[in-house]
């Protein structure tokens, strides 16, 4: 069941229904919570990045996580550069958290990957 008022902070690890370009359907798939509390609370929206259990993947962005256990993630995982910006009624569940060391990894990769 989607949770239409629940608060998620940076470096949340969440169940999202995302749906497919073409709004042809949807999938539920896990993502990283890279938005603020400040951006939460003037917005209904958050940001998130993708993440993927392709742990061969290796493209500007991408993040291999080390404590992908501890954040609740069934295999080992990459958070990806692939960002999006979606309603908080379609994320569907929290799973975990991200280990600082893990976000700090995220962040550092996103930062090169935007120019920040």
């Amino acid at each position: 069941m989607t949770q239409s008022t629940t608060t998620f902070s940076h470096g949340d690890v969440v169940i999202v229904d995302f749906v497919y370009p073409n709004q042809a359907g949807s999938k539920h798939r896990p993502a990283l919570v890279v938005s603020s509390a400040s951006y939460h609370a003037g917005r209904q929206e958050v940001v998130l990045a993708g993440v993927t259990s392709n742990v061969y993947r290796s493209l500007p962005g991408d993040t291999r996580l080390t404590d992908w256990a501890a954040a609740d993630l069934p295999r080992p995982s990459v958070v990806t550069g692939i960002l999006q910006t979606v309603k908080r009624s379609a994320v569907m569940r929290a799973l975990g958290e991200l280990s600082a060391r893990d976000m700090r990894a995220v962040e550092d990769s996103l930062r090169e990957a935007l120019a920040l």
